[in-house]
């Protein structure tokens, strides 16, 4: 039995695996020296080794060729599993190729963010990407940070003042609230006014419903406003209360950003609310895990590009 030292141990490293995997390949300690850019008295100082390490020849010469014994045919599948999960390992993270990569990236957003800034996204990556893939997720303010701890979404674009533990966060503009009615409503001049205002209809989208932290802020506001009796509906999503909006008598409160895109599509007056209404900051967040990934690195780039540069 041969007892190997604990310096011995330690220099038994994938230097030693290497070579072996060489000489079993060659059939040959020149070839195999070859092969590792080193010399043979090299390849056969380490082949002595490892037959002291294994209690065995190893290779049993047979004219030029090295013919392996029934032990290192014993090791070969192992040995080839370790090193090519060696190579794995040590080989430095691929660069990210948008234009090969067939990566799908999920993206939890608002309704807001699905209607204005998912186009534009998709938009980039198709023509950047053409076999990338979004998975778009509803964003939940409860549980959107376990979405991202988890793995089951990548990004997330939303309103919230701070990143929970674990999330990294990157600020990408200011929005900030407006009503909307439509065009021919009966008391469209009098609604920027309070008085008029308080008097109307109201459309009031819930907060939990939506994504949006601020919203709870407004809904708070709205409410402190305007009597019971003339909320109308109380709505699951800005989209939802913009449509409505636009075809009854009603006002919504809806972010600046989607007021301004869908008003002459559906033919909607943006008004200022006779009462300040808080700004809020949109901004995505990933998980930790993800800071130096390459392709998520793209992913944030191409949306900060898209959404932080258009909007200053």
């Amino acid at each position: 039995m041969v007892i190997m030292t604990e310096q011995n141990d330690a220099d038994f490293r994938l230097w030693e695996l290497k070579v072996l995997n060489a000489v079993l390949r060659e059939r040959s300690l020149t070839r195999a020296a070859e092969a590792l850019d080193t010399t043979q008295p090299a390849v056969s100082k380490v082949l002595a080794r490892l037959r002291a390490h294994f209690g065995d020849p190893l290779f049993v010469r047979n004219g030029q060729a090295m013919n392996p014994t029934a032990k290192t045919l014993e090791l070969a599948a192992p040995l080839h599993t370790l090193l090519t999960a060696a190579g794995t390992l040590s080989s430095p993270t691929p660069p990210f190729d948008p234009r090969t990569s067939d990566r799908m990236f999920k993206v939890l957003m608002t309704d807001t963010g699905f209607s204005l800034m998912l186009p534009p996204l998709l938009g980039r990556i198709a023509k950047e990407g053409p076999k990338l893939t979004l998975d778009g997720v509803p964003l939940d303010s409860k549980h959107f940070e376990l979405k991202l701890e988890s793995g089951e979404a990548d990004l997330a674009i939303g309103t919230y003042p701070k990143a929970p533990r674990g999330l990294r966060r990157q600020h990408l503009f200011y929005d900030r609230y407006v009503s909307v009615a439509r065009k021919d409503h009966p008391a469209l001049r009098s609604l920027s006014k309070r008085t008029g205002f308080k008097a109307a209809h109201h459309i009031v989208v819930v907060a939990s419903d939506t994504g949006h932290a601020a919203q709870r802020l407004v809904q708070q506001a709205l409410e402190a406003e305007i009597a019971a009796d003339n909320i109308m509906l109380r709505a699951p999503s800005f989209i939802v209360a913009t449509l409505v909006a636009s075809r009854t008598d009603s006002v919504a409160t809806i972010p600046a950003n989607l007021a301004n895109a869908l008003a002459e599509q559906l033919d909607l007056v943006p008004i200022p609310p006779p009462f300040p209404l808080p700004q809020f900051e949109i901004a995505q967040y990933w998980h930790e895990r993800y800071q130096r990934d390459p392709g998520h690195r793209w992913l944030r780039s191409t949306s900060h590009d898209l959404f932080a540069k258009s909007r200053r």
